[in-house]
This record gives C-alpha cells, sequence and structure tokens, in this order.
C-alpha cells in the first residue's frame, strides 16, 4: 500500500519509508511515527433470539450491516466508550454493569484515505424490548433486527464483526 504520506510532518522531505503502514521513518531529518492500532468497541445488542444491526449511513462500507459503536477517546475505558457511544447513536443510556465481554478483534478502517488499524473490543448487552431509535441519522441509516438463524455475514461491513457474529451467534 502506497503512504498516505506525501512528505515528512517534520522537514517536508521526500525521502521517507512507510513500510507496512506501521513506522513512518524520515532519511533526511530522522523524524519517526509509529502509526499504532486504534482502539474501538461494539456493542453486540440482543433480544429474544434476535441481535441489533446498524445499516451504516457513511464510509467504509455504507450501506453495510454495522454494531453500534465507536473509537475509544483518549483517557477513556473501553466500556465507558461504549456506553458514550450508544447514548450518541441511540439515544439509549446503558451502563458498564449491563455489558458482558465478548473479545476482542483486529480491524482495518479505511478513513479518508487513511489506513487505520484498530483492536475492536466486543461487549454484549441484552436488552428488555426491541423498541430502539436512532439518534445519529448522520451515521446509521436504520436499525435492524436479525433472527441469529437469519444472519447474512455478507451483508456485514467489517471482517472483525463478520468474524466475532460467526463465531458466537450463529446457530
Amino acid at each position: 500500500m502506497d503512504s498516505f504520506f506525501k512528505h515528512c510532518p517534520n522537514c517536508t522531505s521526500t525521502h521517507f519509508t512507510f513500510p507496512d503502514n506501521i513506522r513512518f521513518l524520515c532519511n533526511a531529518c530522522g523524524f519517526v511515527y509509529y502509526h499504532n492500532i486504534a482502539a474501538a468497541v461494539a456493542v453486540v445488542f440482543t433480544f429474544e433470539d434476535k441481535i441489533l444491526f446498524a445499516v451504516r449511513n457513511i464510509d467504509p462500507d455504507k450501506g453495510k450491516w454495522d454494531l453500534p459503536g465507536g473509537f475509544i477517546d483518549p483517557n477513556e475505558t473501553a466500556e465507558e466508550a461504549a456506553c458514550r457511544e450508544i447514548e450518541e447513536e441511540l439515544g439509549v443510556m446503558i451502563y458498564s454493569k449491563d455489558l458482558k465481554y465478548i473479545t476482542t478483534s483486529p480491524n482495518n478502517y479505511l478513513f479518508k484515505n487513511v489506513p487505520y488499524r484498530t483492536l475492536d473490543v466486543f461487549y454484549e448487552c441484552a436488552l428488555p424490548s426491541d423498541a430502539i431509535k436512532i439518534k445519529a441519522e448522520d451515521e446509521i441509516q436504520e436499525l435492524i433486527w436479525i433472527p441469529r438463524s437469519e444472519i447474512d455475514l455478507d451483508k456485514i461491513g467489517f471482517k472483525s464483526i463478520r468474524n466475532v457474529i460467526e463465531a458466537n451467534y450463529l446457530v
């Protein structure tokens, strides 16, 4: 993959290496930038035998199924991020005690031509009802409850989500 950098951010030289999108090294000034993993959370909401999917309204993977969640902010725990993201996207207040840890999974997230590698932290949260609405209409086209036996992995956008759903929720 070509570097998303065109010049060194320190000296503007074009003489640099960025092997495997991990470490940027400027051969002119010695500037080093590590493109570290970004942390994200996703919540698998369940009701009876159904899973809640959000249809993405933005790229990457616009129109594909996703799980509610997002990036973890600095100085925030994964649980705090999950609760914040769910309130922002769905207007639902959940608490750390409501979250059951599932697993983590690596993912690739291409945003505005910058390839982010993420480590996605997955939680499950059972809901007492399937009545839930979209708050972040700019991010979510629609919410759909899919019975576990009817989940189509090809409709899920991100590899990490496909892997977790396949390993933990398909019947």
